[in-house]
């Protein structure tokens, strides 16, 4: 029997700025889960525009708006192997949301408790974001790229 395949949204949450930056965060106390960009789980019957939103406010607590749909990636979990589509969309942050600060997981998914410590980063990023989560910078403007990221499939990217 084929496991159910997990659908997700992923978030490229830009603070445009005097230069755009990236929203990205780190699990407090759990250094191995690297640098990610707000992701997680879409409902039953819930838009993936609004799971982004709100699993970017989850996750980070910003309240931010999306631009458009990026790219949908299919990729099994990296621990799990279990199947999994991920949908990411890029969206603006306020102007006047902070450099950095500590946000408390809200909601009812499986970060829910955790702290993150949030920050923007400028674009184009130093390195690569846990899981491969910048494959799809270069969807929203090529002068985002990551330096030595392969490109994304084609294939997976929306029009």
């Amino acid at each position: 029997m084929t496991p159910p395949l997990r659908l997700r949204a992923a978030a490229y949450v830009i603070r445009r700025g005097p230069a755009p930056a990236l929203l990205v965060f780190d699990h407090v106390g759990m250094p191995e889960a690297g640098t990610q960009v707000p992701a997680g789980g879409i409902r039953p019957g819930e838009p993936p525009e609004r799971a982004v939103v709100r699993e970017t406010a989850e996750e980070t607590g910003v309240a931010a708006t999306v631009v458009r749909r990026l790219a949908v990636e299919e990729k099994p979990h990296p621990d799990t192997g279990l199947p999994r589509r991920t949908t990411f969309f890029l969206l603006h942050a306020p102007d006047e949301a902070p450099d950095s600060w500590l946000h408390q997981v809200g909601g009812e998914d499986g970060d829910a408790g955790f702290t993150f410590a949030c920050r923007f980063v400028p674009l184009p990023l130093d390195g690569p974001l846990a899981d491969g989560q910048d494959a799809w910078l270069a969807s929203a403007d090529p002068a985002w790229a990551t330096p030595g990221t392969p490109s994304a499939p084609a294939a997976a990217k929306c029009s």
